[in-house]
């Protein structure tokens, strides 16, 4: 997969304005769509939007589900020796993200509690947010949710449609810049953090991730 331009086989590419009607189109009573791409690419804000879109037309219908909120705690990862790679593919709890899926999946008649990822205080809370039972829209957001590395590729099989929002790196990095700036890190550790994780992660998307059905390009 390339970084930034045509669309991969099998994808089809639309506007960004399209992808409520593609969503409302899918059949059945519950319907999980993935939404992917690079760290910066603009996943959680595009999956806000699609929320508030599909809300309007199925009020209490949609939800949205963070891959971000099954990052392992920082005491794991400081003892695995992974600190320094936090948010790489190898940092998250991927069997956990695969059996909320599957119940979410099952069309379970109860709410649900899910975790959500706290960037304020970069960990995870807990039982943060409900899918209500009555959910129509399932928007699951995050970076490997297509990688075709062992495990990760078992999460496809969830998904009833599937979102690859395209960024160009020079964009990404600025969005990335300010996140960390948000977050009141010194300049030397921004661009370590950018430059040896952030944009390597990136590439890792882009080069070990199936195609998507749907393809998005986000010019900022």
């Amino acid at each position: 997969m390339g970084d930034v331009g045509a669309p991969m086989p099998g994808e089809l590419r639309v506007e960004r304005a399209d992808l409520a009607a593609h969503i409302q189109g899918l059949p059945g009573p519950r319907a999980l769509i993935a939404i992917t791409g690079a760290p910066g690419a603009g996943k959680s804000h595009l999956a806000r939007e699609l929320a508030s879109a599909l809300q309007a037309r199925h009020p209490g219908g949609t939800a949205i589900v963070q891959m971000d909120a099954f990052h392992y705690d920082d005491t794991i990862l400081q003892a695995r020796g992974l600190q320094h790679r936090k948010g790489a593919p190898e940092t998250f709890d991927v069997a956990g993200l695969a059996h909320l899926l599957g119940r979410l999946s099952a069309e379970a008649p109860e709410d649900i509690a899910i975790p959500v990822f706290d960037r304020t205080l970069e960990l995870s809370r807990a039982g943060a947010a409900i899918v209500p039972a009555k959910a129509r829209y399932i928007l699951i957001e995050g970076n490997y949710l297509l990688l075709t590395r062992a495990t990760w590729r078992d999460l496809a099989r969830f998904f009833d449609l599937s979102i690859r929002l395209d960024t160009p790196e020079p964009l990404r990095r600025t969005r990335l810049h300010r996140r960390w700036q948000n977050q009141n890190l010194a300049g030397d550790e921004i661009a370590r953090r950018i430059d040896t994780n952030d944009l390597p992660n990136g590439r890792i998307v882009a080069q070990e991730s199936r195609a998507a059905d749907l393809l998005v390009h986000d010019p900022g």
